[in-house]
């Protein structure tokens, strides 16, 4: 285990905001003494489930953590979620069912294994201890905060300003969610800044109930790729963690050069002492776009094995890089049972791009077919074609592979 400062120096990269610096080191000064984890708390409401980089900000945070020994629960808000979240909205969430919140927890489970270390990682459900209070419980809970320390939100007073109804069940959801540090006794909660008043309604409650106060983590929201608004699916600003890294690797690229440090602090596990070459790097006149193809490398492989990522870095450098393709070239799905160079012919023949089968082996044996930049060769004709190769026949016709989506 580092030591404390070295923890702190990781710990502090990229946030936004931190409450307290002094009580955080006094909790890594006793984990390293004790050798005692310690717990990080981070609360997932399963109405949103496809993740992109934006919300992995917060669980790459986690993982970070991870290394240095600490240990993760994350609360999966089954019981929250059946009123939903009033953090940002101009009105109240239509609650979701049981059957809703079970299957987005499930896919947020698999998605949050792709950032965290499983045998780290705790999962748990916060209906394992709210579903158990009392109404006396709940009129307790109640007590320990004020209508006019929750007309503080700045939704909740933009609501009651405007005469926007605000119900009664909302003003319990940041107890519940403060709560839950409670029942796990947090160390650390993270979130983004839009989570502040909820994490911080955690430290307030925790001190009622007699326990330290757990330590507030705020990560920035990270902007999408027009550089501008924050990254968002429904804005198309968005990188995708289960995107193919051929998408992801381009993606990054096109990252705006102003952000490539912030995508580097945020969107990645490098250490801070790294992140400080690559900012000396750029200040000394270093080639942005450089910079930008190993941020693109580091990300994808996040994400996606050694192999994939060789495959998505060849894929850019013929399609983009190189220029040695035009950009309108026609995308061609890949048939279900269908992915060798030999099974793809047929497709080639009925979108005109070869006559027959003889013309495409021919053109193989001199050299004129190539895949990815590479010619192909007879012995080729077994290999697997995936999506995002780019196949070159001839001097000038084009095709480029993509998942088909009505596959299965």
């Amino acid at each position: 285990m580092l030591t404390p400062n070295e923890q702190m120096r990781i710990i502090c990269k990229g946030v936004n905001t931190l409450v307290n610096e002094e009580e955080l080191f006094k909790k890594l000064e006793r984990s390293y003494e004790r050798n005692e984890p310690m717990t990080i708390k981070l609360g997932l409401d399963p109405s949103a489930p496809d993740i992109h980089l934006g919300h992995a900000v917060v669980l790459r945070k986690i993982k970070q953590m991870q290394d240095l020994g600490h240990h993760a629960v994350i609360i999966i808000g089954d019981f929250t979620g059946r009123i939903g979240d009033p953090t940002g909205k101009s009105k109240g969430r239509v609650a979701l069912t049981d059957e809703q919140v079970k299957e987005n927890a499930k896919t947020y489970y698999e998605q949050i294994l792709k950032i965290l270390d499983a045998k780290k990682t705790e999962v748990r459900f916060n209906s394992e201890w709210l579903s158990k209070l009392s109404f006396e419980d709940v009129l307790r809970l109640a007590s320990t905060t004020t209508v006019a320390r929750m007309l503080e939100r700045d939704d909740f007073q933009s609501r009651y300003q405007n005469q926007v109804p605000i119900g009664i069940h909302e003003f319990l959801y940041p107890l519940m969610q403060a709560y839950d540090s409670v029942a796990i006794k947090a160390d650390i909660e993270l979130g983004g800044t839009d989570q502040t008043f909820n994490i911080l309604m955690g430290r307030t409650l925790q001190k009622t109930f007699g326990q330290e106060q757990q330590i507030a983590i705020f990560m920035p929201i990270l902007e999408g790729l027009d550089g501008v608004e924050k990254m968002s699916k429904s804005l198309g600003n968005y990188i995708g963690i289960n995107e193919p890294a051929e998408v992801m690797f381009k993606k990054v690229m096109e990252v705006p050069d102003k952000l490539i440090i912030r995508y580097f602090e945020l969107a990645t596990d490098e250490h801070p002492d790294k992140i400080d070459k690559i900012k000396k790097e750029l200040e000394s006149g270093a080639n942005p776009r450089d910079i930008k193809y190993r941020l693109a490398k580091i990300i994808t492989s996040l994400y996606h094995t050694p192999e994939d990522v060789e495959r998505a870095v060849t894929y850019y450098d013929v399609a983009f890089s190189k220029k040695a393709v035009p950009d309108d070239i026609p995308d061609l799905p890949i048939e279900t049972g269908k992915e060798t160079v030999a099974d793809i012919i047929a497709q080639l023949i009925d979108i005109d791009l070869v006559k027959s089968r003889s013309e495409f082996m021919r053109l193989v044996k001199q050299g004129g077919i190539q895949l990815n930049g590479k010619k192909l060769v007879p012995y080729d004709m077994k290999r697997d074609i995936v999506p995002g190769d780019v196949m070159k026949i001839g001097k000038k016709r084009f095709v480029r592979f993509v998942k088909n989506i009505y596959n299965a």
